[in-house]
């Protein structure tokens, strides 16, 4: 059998072992959505349940009034907790996706420089100059790949940053809105008195 067969093989091969990775990322990420999704479920259930027992057991426009501000501040938490882990699910789906991205490209550059070394041990004399140009553009287009998988990856990190601080900022506005909230229902209890 000669190399050509065996090379077109192995690449369809890696080409399968690529899919089958993507595909298995993909399935990955959805499976944790999944699972994310049904222990929210089930906790809302449980916590739905308990909420409406404390519910039927309110007396008086006082308690109605701390039993809704003590609502506000777990949902809010829980929304936001949803929120990052989902958005941690498809950022790590992502970046597997990038890794093997980025490992088919680094493979396609290697094939095509050992093209070129082919290409220049069989060259005929004088076209050495056509050799070196060629490699020279190979190498300045691994440079610019590199450089924009580089800008990509900054501009992810920076991405993940700000989601973390609008995160962070969301919940101490709701902890400052609970706590606001707990500082007047006093008042509104002397006020109804």
């Amino acid at each position: 059998m000669s190399a050509i067969p065996q090379n077109i093989l192995a690449s369809q091969k890696t080409s399968l072992d690529n899919l089958l990775a993507i595909q298995g990322a993909f399935f990955g990420g959805f499976e944790k959505l999944v699972d994310l999704n049904l222990k929210v479920i089930k906790a809302t259930m449980d916590e739905v349940a308990q909420t409406s027992q404390q519910a039927i057991e309110v007396k008086d426009p006082q308690e109605a009034l701390a039993f809704t501000t003590a609502l506000v501040r777990p949902n809010a938490e829980k929304t936001l907790a949803y929120s990052k882990h989902v958005y941690d699910i498809v950022a790590g789906v992502q970046g597997d996706l990038s890794k093997l991205t980025e490992a088919q490209i680094a493979e396609g550059q290697q094939q095509v420089t050992e093209a070129l070394d082919q290409i220049a041990k069989n060259a005929p004399t004088g076209s050495e100059g056509a050799v070196a140009l060629l490699k020279s553009s190979l190498a300045t287009a691994n440079s610019a790949y590199e450089s924009v998988a580089k800008a990509a990856r900054q501009a992810a990190d920076a991405a993940e940053s700000n989601i973390n601080a609008a995160t962070s900022a969301t919940f101490k506005a709701a902890n400052d809105a609970a706590e606001a909230a707990n500082k007047s229902a006093p008042r509104a209890r002397r006020n109804a008195s």
